[in-house]
């Protein structure tokens, strides 16, 4: 699915462009609203809690169900995310390629559902 926004600005504004959508959505915690965050995740959208995407390796970073990643990866969107880099990628997120047209809103959307959906 493409969206107009994918194509427009650098990573860091695209995500704060998909971060500001869900300023005042409750259970969402945005970036910047967490005093002392530190380690995975800063900087990310999280609901309840949970992380449900982040920008890591200047590329957005989505938690989806593991089939659905596979499907990303398969079709040739991204890649399992790894972010240690050392080649033991984590099942459960999904890594958006620079190339892709995928809508960032759509799959952050779908992330903070699955994770809604696991609390």
């Amino acid at each position: 699915m493409t969206d107009a926004r994918n194509s427009r600005g650098t990573t860091k504004e695209r995500f704060a462009d998909l971060a500001e959508t869900y300023l005042g959505v409750e259970g969402v915690t945005c970036p910047g609203t967490e005093p002392g965050m530190r380690g995975f995740g800063r900087g990310g959208l999280k609901v309840g809690g949970k992380l449900f995407a982040m920008v890591s390796q200047d590329r957005l970073v989505v938690k989806l169900p593991a089939e659905r990643v596979d499907a990303l990866v398969s079709a040739g969107d991204g890649d399992h995310f790894d972010p240690r880099k050392n080649g033991v990628p984590m099942r459960e997120w999904f890594i958006v390629d620079q190339s892709s047209d995928l809508d960032w809103h759509a799959l952050a959307e779908e992330a903070r559902a699955y994770i809604s959906a696991l609390a």
